[in-house]
């Protein structure tokens, strides 16, 4: 028998590549399937607070502290709202140990919940797979933004809608959308650079606290572009996407009318003598 020219355990290497059946279709379509299992068999968090501010910034601390999806918000009324994460069980529970923690730090925590790999009929009846299909058709990452988030919570409409008005004028952002979640809980939600985002909340809580209530002021800077998706934006800020041109398949030309011209046999013709006479 022939000696072997390798030793245990090493695999010789091809330099023309033949014996490396494993080609970029194969390992991205694995990576699809790893991918739909994983989304497939992945588990939910729930993190509850009593306010909206807070809860926006709990999903923030949840998405920077583990690979978990924002699936969205569920607000119950009476100033109770939660958050709904996805992810594989060690994600969500990290996810999830990271919102209590800061909820706590804001003194608005309520109650949390981790579901592994939660029945089918569970996610059909209560609104916690409404976004999954997006995600699993989308491969890109979360994007960071380099904008700031300001929201800022008042009891009554009242003073919610003055320090709008007062932190437009007193810095360069960008009103989006306003939030109420019952008990009389208004937040308004700002956009801009950090620094004009910090200094227009500042002259919002002096300005809302001269009207009525201040109940939380939240400030995220550089939020996750998954986070930006699940808050509310107004109607008159969502750019409408251009129609393309229809043009018609079959084009019509209109008949010409025609012309009926004289039989020129039947001209008088003009003669010598006439001619000369003139």
């Amino acid at each position: 028998m022939e000696p072997s020219k390798y030793r245990s355990g090493i695999v010789p290497q091809d330099p023309l590549g033949r014996g490396n059946t494993f080609s970029t279709t194969d390992a991205n379509s694995n990576r699809d399937r790893r991918r739909n299992y994983r989304l497939n068999s992945a588990s939910l968090g729930l993190v509850s607070t009593l306010s909206f501010p807070v809860i926006v910034s709990t999903a923030d601390a949840m998405l920077k502290s583990a690979g978990v999806t924002l699936i969205g918000y569920e607000k119950i009324g009476s100033g109770q709202c939660t958050a709904i994460v996805r992810g594989a069980i060690a994600e969500v529970r990290i996810a999830v140990q990271a919102g209590v923690e800061h909820a706590q730090r804001e003194g608005q925590l309520l109650s949390s919940l981790v579901i592994p790999r939660p029945f089918p009929n569970l996610e059909v009846i209560f609104p916690l797979g409404s976004q999954l299909l997006d995600q699993a058709q989308q491969h890109h990452r979360s994007r960071i933004s380099n904008q700031a988030i300001g929201l800022l919570e008042t009891r009554g409409f009242p003073p919610m809608v003055g320090a709008a008005d007062a932190m437009l004028k007193s810095a360069n952002v960008q009103l989006t959308a306003y939030e109420t979640i019952g008990d009389g809980l208004c937040t308004v939600i700002i956009q801009g650079r950090v620094a004009d985002v910090a200094m227009a909340l500042q002259v919002g809580i002096a300005e809302a606290n001269r009207i009525g209530e201040v109940i939380a002021v939240t400030v995220i800077p550089r939020p996750l572009e998954e986070l930006e998706q699940s808050l509310p934006v107004a109607s008159c800020l969502i750019e409408e996407q251009p129609q393309p041109l229809r043009l018609p398949i079959e084009v019509k030309e209109t008949e010409k009318e025609l012309v009926e011209l004289p039989d020129l046999g039947k001209l008088p013709m003009p003669t010598k003598e006439s001619g000369i006479e003139n």
